[in-house]
């Protein structure tokens, strides 16, 4: 479960550099209200013109075109017309100190020049060479949507016979590292497992990376598929002690999974749903508005609205679902007293963006998911955790509903554990904010690492 706030940050963002040598990438961290956002803006020179790009590792977006880049007596302007701003600098050796401009916003911005290859985002945790066991490059096939899947299988190069696990993404597509504000959680697990005896499959979600097969249709259970695909692939390679670690909507996919396919022999849920979907939303939205600093009336008054929307689409068997979730929008907007109502045009506006995400096959397919449909078939080894500091996935509620499901199912290899002030990426964190993750340079805690590799060699 992943959120938008970061989209609106970027329209705050943008602007670097040049040098006697000015060419080449230039990085700082523009100092936002709330937050520090870093910026990358790489330069290159065709004679006397310049041209650049800017990326926001954070963001994970890459090469968005600089309108004019300009290099005059030691001074770099960059202004970019789609997102209103200009940066002002001068070159001192591998600085460039200046001023970051847009509409009513002035704020310092220094540059630093970066190594080809070097990140600005401190990620002390991501793996470095040289690694002491088999990373191959796979692909396969998901025989029912006929989709091509990417991935990579790490196995450790001093052992025989081993346990292997497929790690499942959350909501939204992302590669084989489970990349976010360039924490690559995956990657890490892969290669601590890997190190301590465990194989790893890691996969591009579909139209990520190097998998194809994205559309506006997919759903849960098509990812589900592509999960049991995974499963087969390994069972064809001949492992035959293969386990799913899923976070957050990958929680769901595993059970999902494992309640058909036996060749999956336990389970790991990372922060996954262990209550119905559209309670679980409720108590994300709350949380989070909470943190956020939302009044009492304010959470309310959204809370009535969600449960509105999502009893609507759990039960709807008409032909206009939009429309539908649109007008309910529209009223409880038009409730709001006169002084906090948005203009008509602004209403009308947020109920046509916001019905429309509503109203996505993939999420009126997962607002209508009871994990406990899935968790009470389970007779596996079962190990769910979560942390107390998370926002999207609140950790009593969703343990204490999948050791029931378990429990139902008479499941005695069950082990629940809550980890004290980790967020939902299973960071260490302060309040668990969206707008913390990619503040924090660590990217997972090594108790978590230690707690899943141990209970996997455990079994």
């Amino acid at each position: 479960m992943k959120t938008t706030v970061f989209t609106i940050i970027c329209f705050f963002c943008l602007s670097f550099v040049f040098s006697q040598e000015i060419g080449g990438s230039w990085g700082g961290a523009l100092d936002v209200p709330g937050m520090k956002l870093p910026l990358v803006f790489n330069i290159k020179q065709n004679g006397s013109q310049f041209t650049s790009t800017m990326d926001s590792p954070m963001q994970s977006v890459k090469d968005i075109p600089i309108t004019q880049t300009t290099f005059e007596k030691n001074e770099l302007t960059l202004t970019s017309a789609n997102m209103q701003f200009q940066f002002k600098g001068t070159l001192n050796v591998d600085q460039i100190k200046g001023t970051f401009t847009q509409g009513q916003m002035s704020l310092p911005f220094v540059l630093s020049r970066k190594k080809e290859g070097e990140s600005i985002l401190k990620r002390p945790q991501t793996p470095q060479p040289p690694f002491n066991y088999k990373i191959e490059d796979v692909t396969f096939t998901n025989p029912i949507d006929k989709n091509t899947l990417a991935g990579t299988l790490t196995t450790p190069s001093n052992a025989n016979t081993f346990p292997v696990v497929v790690l499942i993404s959350g909501s939204g597509q992302q590669n084989r590292d489970s990349e976010i504000f360039g924490h690559k959680s995956f990657w890490i697990i892969a290669d601590d497992f890997a190190k301590k005896g465990i194989g790893v499959l890691r996969v591009d979600d579909r139209g990520t990376g190097s998998s194809n097969g994205a559309t506006m249709t997919m759903t849960t259970q098509n990812f589900a598929e592509d999960t049991n695909a995974a499963v087969e692939f390994l069972t064809k390679k001949g492992f035959t002690n293969i386990g799913l670690i899923g976070h957050s909507e990958g929680g769901i996919i595993a059970p999902m999974v494992a309640s058909k396919n036996p060749n999956v022999k336990f389970i790991i849920s990372m922060a996954g749903p262990g209550i119905p979907i559209d309670e679980l939303l409720v108590l994300q939205t709350n949380a989070i508005a909470k943190v956020s600093g939302a009044t009492e009336e304010e959470l309310k008054s959204s809370e009535a609205t969600n449960r509105k929307i999502y009893s609507l689409v759990k039960n709807y068997n008409g032909t206009d679902l939009q429309t539908e979730v649109k007008n309910i929008y529209m009223a409880d907007m038009q409730k709001l007293p006169k002084e906090q109502q948005p203009s008509a045009e602004e209403m009308a506006k947020t109920a046509e963006q916001e019905s429309q995400k509503i109203t996505i096959p993939w999420f009126t397919y997962f607002i209508k998911i009871n994990p406990d449909v899935y968790w009470s078939k389970l007779k596996i080894p079962v190990l769910a955790l979560n942390g107390s500091k998370d926002l999207q996935v609140i950790s009593k509620e969703n343990l204490a509903g999948i050791k029931a499901s378990l429990d139902k199912a008479k499941n005695k290899k069950i082990e629940v554990v809550e980890f004290p002030n980790l967020n939902h990426l299973f960071q260490e964190a302060a309040t668990g904010s969206v707008a913390e993750y990619g503040q924090l340079e660590q990217t997972i805690a090594p108790a978590v690492l230690e707690k899943m590799s141990s209970w996997i060699l455990s079994r």
